[in-house]
């Protein structure tokens, strides 16, 4: 399987801040944007189906409800989530048609205080998912396979906008990060997802 990753910018020229209440724009702890799209050729010449994308986002809603959806300040090359460099929560996401939106809350944790002070400097910061996948090339686009595994949304420096550049690595090991429960889970959305 291949690491895949994609940056989306987080809230572009505030026009998402709406999705935020009064009582989360005040506290400044939170982010809100698009973080994800299906069936759209990416800049990387990458498309996500919208079924395996919404597949993988109803899977992460469990992690989001059981306060387990952990992002990382800056992107590892490694599909494992370090403890030690999360900055944010994922505490909502949720589909728009084939764009995925979700709601991030700063952590204070090391990463996630330097992320508060980027965000107060009104850094322009972008978001990318990190999952786990293979690809199939047809017509000159790589198209993600239905083994693909999202794993967690991360906040980038990159220059991001809905169509940025993205890398695309080997991963050197393909941990099983998943639980028992979550394999059930996963299998279960198959099922009831499945066209």
């Amino acid at each position: 399987m291949n690491l895949l990753r994609e940056f989306y910018e987080i809230c572009h020229e505030g026009q998402c801040m709406n999705m935020l209440s009064e009582q989360e724009r005040r506290s400044g702890n939170f982010m809100v944007g698009l973080m994800q799209e299906a069936e759209r050729l990416n800049g990387n010449g990458r498309v996500y189906s919208r079924d395996i994308l919404m597949r993988e986002v109803q899977n992460y809603k469990k992690l989001v409800s059981e306060r387990r959806a952990l992002g990382e300040l800056d992107h590892p090359d490694d599909s494992v989530i370090n403890l030690k460099n999360a900055s944010h929560l994922v505490v909502d996401v949720w589909e728009e048609g084939n764009k995925v939106f979700g709601k991030l809350e700063i952590l204070d944790t090391p990463s996630g205080r330097i992320l508060r002070d980027l965000v107060e400097a009104n850094i322009k910061l972008g978001i990318s998912s990190r999952g786990l996948g293979s690809l199939t090339k047809r017509d000159g686009r790589s198209y993600v396979n239905n083994d693909f595994q999202l794993i967690c949304f991360d906040i980038v420096s990159e220059p991001s906008t809905p169509n940025a550049f993205m890398a695309l690595q080997e991963s050197k090991r393909s941990p099983n990060i998943f639980t028992k429960e979550d394999k059930i889970n996963r299998a279960m959305n198959d099922i009831l997802y499945k066209k």
